[in-house]
């Protein structure tokens, strides 16, 4: 069980990574994390420098927004983290980065079509892209309104197997079972939108054979999932 403490020093170590790979010039991005137990969310304070950013400064605010602890304000995208994650009861963080390339997509209101293994070893299938908002929901309650045309899209779609989303006009939304992880499947989004753009130059039909896709994810998120080290595994000698 992450302690307060804990949840705010991972949030500050995954805010500052973005800053670390490129994904978040200025201030442009912000990660939070949740501890389930206590419905508490820890996330980045608006306008804050990431080379500044220590764990006093991460806020901690409960799932109706409200500040517990800091004396910061929270990043103004906090009503969109909440909104995911009251819907996604799976998920443990979420980052949201204005990445070039994601956005580009998400400029173009174009999912990220899977073309290839790197896409489905992180994603089972497309992107997919929000609606754009309406100018009423633009004016009243913007930020929970970006949360709900999310969650909207992902009504036939498991957050789980594709932990990601591009918001029409502004940009991608990535979350995992820890900030950190999200903030890795951020990387691994930025990464597929650049590799897609380019393919989808040389090639506008180029696809992924739907076999092929499954057998990449699931050989690193299926039930018999067989990627990477057991924790079990023996020690060599």
């Amino acid at each position: 069980m992450n302690t307060l403490r804990q949840i705010r020093e991972e949030v500050c170590e995954a805010n500052r990574a973005l800053a670390a790979r490129g994904l978040a010039p200025l201030t442009w991005g912000n990660v939070s994390g949740i501890t389930r137990s206590r419905d508490l969310v820890a996330i980045k304070p608006t306008g804050v420098a990431y080379a500044d950013l220590t764990p006093d400064h991460v806020v901690v605010v409960d799932l109706s927004g409200n500040v517990v602890e800091s004396a910061l304000r929270p990043s103004t995208d906090t009503p969109t983290h909440l909104a995911l994650y009251r819907a996604f009861t799976a998920i443990g963080g979420i980052t949201h980065t204005h990445s070039p390339w994601a956005c580009i997509f998400a400029q173009a209101r174009r999912p990220i079509p899977c073309l290839g293994t790197t896409h489905a070893d992180h994603f089972a299938g497309e992107v997919p892209v929000t609606r754009q908002l309406t100018a009423a929901e633009v004016q009243d309650g913007y930020e929970a309104a970006t949360g709900k045309a999310i969650i909207e899209r992902f009504a036939t779609i498991d957050p789980v197997r594709v932990p990601a989303v591009l918001v029409a006009g502004h940009g991608p939304f990535a979350w995992g079972p820890t900030a950190a992880k999200s903030v890795e499947n951020a990387t691994a989004l930025e990464a597929i939108a650049h590799m897609a753009f380019h393919t989808l130059m040389l090639d506008p039909n180029a696809a992924l054979e739907p076999h092929i896709l499954r057998k990449h994810h699931d050989r690193k998120h299926g039930p018999d999932a067989y990627y990477g080290q057991s924790p079990r595994s023996a020690p060599l000698t």
